[in-house]
């Protein structure tokens, strides 16, 4: 049995046992929200990695030969910025126009480039598209930018807003989707599913964009050690060192928790190998264990209702990404001139990551020019009467219904008990609740993950 894994994976292929839980994996897990490399639940169940060719067994259990396709690399073909934008618009575009194949494309809009890049695209190539955009209630509300750039492209538009406490009801269907590989507060697209079923034919998703077409914001010449670091403060979430260290004592493992962590790092870093650029080994990193581990995860709530096309992982990408300098992805250079090229008028809507300013004017958002904005933004925000919602698991976790449910999830559960002492589940659920609710969001959201979890096993 044959198997080639995608540069960036859409589906994780497991194989292997689920026999013994791998309690170092899932304090990993604990502390990034992610499973690293090809760790999983279970220590004999294996992942297998990207770029890779696999020749298993007839029952496709057990690796009998691997041999990786691809490495991610840097070697840059120097060339003028406007070349570079070139080449990306007809490799861009011959990839959307590949994946709509007649169908009516389904279009998540949001305020950024990689939803507004795509935009173009399906404009310039005239392919019908159903566009939609989802707020948080009670939040900013960024329907009002998908449904400019609809408009402006001649698509039709709904916009949804995401109420509170809507994951109780689709918890459990969620975690047959994720299978407990993801928490459960991102993928707000399962608070609409059933919406899906008249917009079109096939999904049109931006993920990976954000990633593979800027720079990560480190000097070229980053030494290794300081690389790692980088990585690691990426990587874990606010309060994850705490959650993880806490299992790594309770589960009474071997040495300690951001050592094992550190050394996993250093060694995957190592096995990349691109002296020449820190930026270009870092987005590496995060492409070979982010992207497949994280991001792909909840595409399969998507799935579950259109089949899904993400044109930013396929491999003519990637291995675009690996011929440009780093100079001309460093601030999204290359999507912003693509969009005043194709479309000037969508380039004149507000970047919502520069808000108030556009694609022309985004250079002014930094003092003075923002000032005016930024107190009226402050005032505004401070005159509202209810809370503003600026985070996934706000909808989820706060109000007296959502603590119900989320105590019932934590604390009354006898297959809990068998993996996290109560005791635990007290101490960050109080920490939460009365010490630092933002810090101590995401153990919380990774507890309610290793809840579910629990009873599913």
């Amino acid at each position: 049995m044959k198997i080639t894994t995608d540069i960036i994976p859409v589906h994780n292929y497991f194989i292997g046992d689920k026999t013994n839980l791998d309690l170092e994996a899932i304090c990993v897990f604990a502390a990034t929200g992610f499973f690293l490399d090809q760790d999983s639940y279970y220590k004999e169940q294996k992942v297998l990695r990207p770029a890779t060719r696999y020749e298993l067994n007839e029952e496709g259990t057990s690796v009998l030969k691997s041999s990786p396709y691809f490495k991610w690399h840097y070697t840059p073909n120097e060339r003028p910025l406007n070349e570079v934008v070139d080449e990306f618009a007809d490799l861009f575009e011959t990839i959307i126009k590949e994946h709509s194949q007649g169908n009516k494309m389904i279009l998540p809009l949001s305020g950024g480039l990689d939803s507004r890049t795509q935009a173009v695209a399906l404009k310039h190539l005239g392919i019908d598209t159903h566009a939609y955009c989802y707020a948080f209630k009670g939040g900013h509300d960024e329907t009002l930018y998908g449904k400019k750039i609809a408009a402006s492209c001649g698509f039709p538009f709904q916009g949804f807003k995401i109420s509170e406490g809507y994951l109780w009801d689709v918890i459990e269907p969620l975690s047959e989707l994720n299978n407990c590989y993801s928490d459960f507060t991102h993928p707000r697209q399962m608070a609409i599913l059933d919406a899906y079923q008249t917009m079109g034919d096939v999904f049109s998703l931006g993920h990976w964009g954000d990633v593979l077409f800027d720079d990560m914001g480190v000097p070229e010449n980053l030494s290794f050690e300081d690389q790692v670091e980088v990585i690691l403060k990426k990587l874990v979430k606010k309060g994850g060192w705490h959650l993880a260290e806490t299992l790594w004592q309770s589960w009474q493992l071997e040495g300690d928790f951001k050592s094992y962590l550190q050394t996993r790092v250093i060694k995957l870093l190592k096995e990349i190998d691109i002296p020449e650029s820190a930026n270009a080994q870092i987005r590496a990193f995060k492409s070979l264990y982010w992207a497949p581990r994280w991001t792909s995860v909840n595409l399969a709530v998507f799935e579950a209702s259109k089949p899904i096309t993400v044109p930013y992982y396929d491999a003519r990408i990637c291995e675009f990404i690996c011929s440009v300098p780093e100079r001309y992805l460093a601030g999204r250079q290359i999507q912003i001139a693509y969009i005043k090229k194709r479309m000037p008028e969508l380039a004149k809507l507000t970047w919502q990551a520069q808000y108030p300013f556009n694609l022309y004017t985004y250079h002014y958002n930094k003092t003075p020019w923002n000032l005016p904005y930024r107190i009226f933004n402050k005032i505004k925000r401070l005159s509202k009467s209810q809370l503003y919602i600026q985070r996934n698991w706000e909808l989820q976790f706060l109000g007296t219904s959502n603590d119900e449910e989320l105590k019932n999830w934590l604390f009354e559960s006898d297959t809990f008990d068998d993996l996290v002492n109560k005791d635990i589940r007290n101490q960050f659920y109080k920490l939460f609740k009365e010490e630092d609710a933002v810090f101590y969001s995401h153990p919380v959201s990774m507890l309610l993950t290793l809840a579910v979890f629990s009873k599913k096993r």
